[in-house]
């Protein structure tokens, strides 16, 4: 008897194990989901830079007898970035650089100058909100005082 014995893989079984390896593939791409995880990063920055305007305000409020900057109005008002050349229609809230800020945050997406991305307002009954425009993911980023 003569036998032949081969060895190897046949054309079918490498096209399975491609295919379950394809199929393996796609199912953790959609669990990890990259674009998800940045834009939720995004959105962590967003809203520590929030916390971090809304509490330079309020230290600027305490060091000034209550004052708080003449730039925060009744008006929501979009708030300048740090060394933009005009402020005009703009929040500047340069007086807290330095000082209370680093300097004035923008949104981590990376809009341009003079734009921040973030938007202050004081309401009738004097409490600060400041909010990101920018939110992914159909997030709300806001936090009154």
């Amino acid at each position: 008897m003569n036998t032949i014995s081969r060895r190897g893989f046949t054309l079918i079984e490498v096209l399975l194990v491609i295919g379950i390896i394809a199929i393996l593939a796609s199912i953790v791409i959609v669990a990890i989901n990259p674009t998800r995880q940045l834009a939720d990063a995004r959105n962590a920055d967003r809203r520590s830079d929030v916390n971090s305007i809304l509490n330079a305000v309020y230290q600027y409020s305490i060091d000034n007898n209550g004052n708080l900057p003449s730039a925060i109005t009744t008006t929501v008002t979009e708030i300048c970035a740090s060394g933009a050349a005009s402020c005009t229609g703009y929040a500047d809230l340069s007086v807290l650089e330095a000082t209370y800020l680093v300097s004035v945050p923008s949104d981590p997406s990376g809009p341009t100058s003079p734009e921040t991305d973030y938007t202050i307002v004081q309401d009738a009954n004097g409490r600060v909100t400041v909010a990101s425009t920018a939110a992914e993911n159909g997030a709300t980023i806001s936090v009154t005082r």
